[in-house]
């Protein structure tokens, strides 16, 4: 299994990035990960993590897409950024899987004319796997479709629930589309036209559609998949980190007011770390844009050693799973065209 990370992208690169993927590295000695960037400074960045260890090669990209760069060009301009030739050496089977904390934007577009969509899949989609109380649910899209038709919100059906299955291994997940209202009726136009297809699917039994849902019953854990345009799920997905972050906060404040609330949490520290790493996005690591033809994935542009560490991780899972398999063998159930 061979892992092309992008060295060079987001906040803390290289030598966040360099960290975490030697810890990844070492933690599975069997990976080949390579690292893609200016090579001096991914090195540099190396020599002060302990050095590179075997397994972990460097391919040299002069130039760094940044906040600045046109997304939807830059790959086309720079064409010797970490971004376009660690997506090339995907491209050219270099590698697995490709892993970026850089732009968002540049990453979909390089990604989706580079590496190309599944033959008639129309849009890429993100689909991270958020906490709920039963577990895990895939929310997609969650931003790179602000505005869809009701084939894309389909197709995000059938993306989200092979990768449920495949790599969360969620039997038989349950998909749920995210309304106003659990009624047929609910909702705008785009959202009752999809509501009658996806039910159809789940009558014919090519979906475990369950019909609309409420964001408060899909935390609850009222479905495994959450279907949903990229503005909607964008809302839904920075509001539980925010909130996460808000707990966090109160609940490190209430334990530390008084001897007896820092003894009580002494007592309850283990559940406490635990529920800190379900809210944790570190934890996660990376969201995978679904419906691309090989798995390319996007970690937080803030992340640090344990986020790309995971993000690896990650990578290997989408890598194993084949989730693009599954796509394209059904990928006649999700077209509205015919």
């Amino acid at each position: 299994m061979k892992i092309i990370i992008d060295a060079m992208g987001g906040d803390n690169a290289p030598l966040e990035i360099v960290r975490g993927v030697l810890n990844a590295a070492k933690a599975r000695p069997g990976l080949e990960l390579v690292l893609v960037g200016r090579e001096g400074e991914v090195r540099a960045a190396a020599e002060q993590c302990g050095g590179l260890p075997a397994g972990v090669s460097v391919v040299n990209a002069t130039e760094v897409i940044d906040m600045h760069d046109d997304p939807a060009t830059a790959f086309k301009v720079k064409k010797d950024s970490s971004i376009t030739v660690g997506l090339n050496l995907l491209k050219a089977g270099e590698g697995d899987a490709f892993v970026s904390a850089g732009s968002t934007g540049a990453l979909l577009s390089a990604g989706t004319l580079l590496v190309k969509r599944v033959r008639g899949i129309r849009r890429a989609a993100m689909a991270p796997a958020i906490p709920t109380a039963g577990g895990r649910a895939v929310l997609i899209d969650c931003g790179a479709n602000a505005e869809c038709s009701v084939e894309y919100l389909v197709q995000f059906a059938y993306l989200g629930s092979f990768h449920a299955a495949r790599v969360l291994g969620i039997e038989n997940p349950r998909v749920g589309l995210l309304n106003i209202g659990s009624e047929d009726s609910k909702g705008d136009q785009l959202r009752r036209d999809t509501y009658q297809i996806l039910k159809a699917a789940g009558e014919a039994g090519h979906l475990n559609f369950i019909g609309n849902i409420e964001a408060k019953e899909a935390m609850k854990g009222g479905c495994d998949v959450i279907v949903a345009d990229g503005f909607s799920g964008n809302v839904m997905l920075k509001t539980i980190e925010g909130v996460g972050s808000f707990m966090g906060r109160e609940l490190k404040g209430m334990f530390l007011k008084s001897l007896g609330t820092k003894v009580a949490a002494l007592l309850v520290k283990d559940g406490l770390r635990a529920f800190k790493d379900r809210l944790d996005p570190d934890t996660v690591g990376a969201t995978p844009f679904l419906g691309l033809t090989k798995p390319v994935l996007k970690a937080h542009g803030a992340s640090g050693a344990r986020a790309m560490e995971n993000a690896v991780y990650q990578a290997v899972a989408a890598a194993e799973a084949d989730v693009a398999g599954d796509i394209a063998a059904h990928i006649d159930l999700m077209r509205l065209d015919q």
